[in-house]
């Protein structure tokens, strides 16, 4: 399927609210726990979330828009958040995010997408050429992702308490 941003903006401009009902008031017990070393929580996954906002996926879109001479995309700091653990509350990113996303899909909705403009190519330090509908369809699966991860962490507190039906239940599958 081809990038729809209509279809992606539905989903897109969801992802604030979600977390917000899905993790406001919670426990810590619930939003600091994770899957062991290296591994992050709830808790991490927001602050992620609100710096690829910052850092990320407009950023590069107005890169790749603006067809300059430079196309190469700045490398993208996927661990930034875990340097302020411990200066932020779950609230503060949860408000940091959810302003963060809705300044952005204004900005993606007032550039009044063609066809031609997302097949406009911009270059990712890793990939090599990507283009603007890649990193914007990229956009949506990434939130759909980090859902996903958050509720498997959070699911993980009770796969021993759930005991035989840990078998029934694939979030409770162990990582790879």
């Amino acid at each position: 399927m081809d990038f729809n941003l209509d279809k992606s903006l539905s989903v897109l401009e969801r992802t604030p609210r979600v977390l917000r009902t899905f993790l406001a008031g919670l426990s810590s017990e619930w939003t600091l726990a994770n899957e062991g070393a290296e591994t992050w929580s709830p808790f991490d996954i927001v602050g992620h979330l609100a710096d690829a906002e910052e850092a990320n996926w407009i950023v590069r879109a107005r890169l790749i828009l603006a067809q300059g001479s430079n196309r190469r995309f700045e490398p993208f700091d996927r661990t930034r958040h875990l340097s302020l653990k411990f200066t932020q509350t779950l609230e503060q990113r949860l408000d940091r995010f959810e302003t963060l996303r809705k300044a952005n899909l204004a900005e993606l909705e007032s550039l009044r997408l063609t066809p031609d403009q997302l097949d406009l190519k911009g270059e990712h330090p890793e990939f090599g050429p990507v283009t603007l509908g890649q990193l914007l369809s990229t956009w949506v699966v990434h939130d759909l992702g980090h859902l996903a991860q958050i509720a498997r962490v959070m699911a993980g507190q009770y796969r021993e308490a759930a005991g035989p039906w840990e078998a029934y239940l694939p979030v409770l599958q162990r990582r790879p």
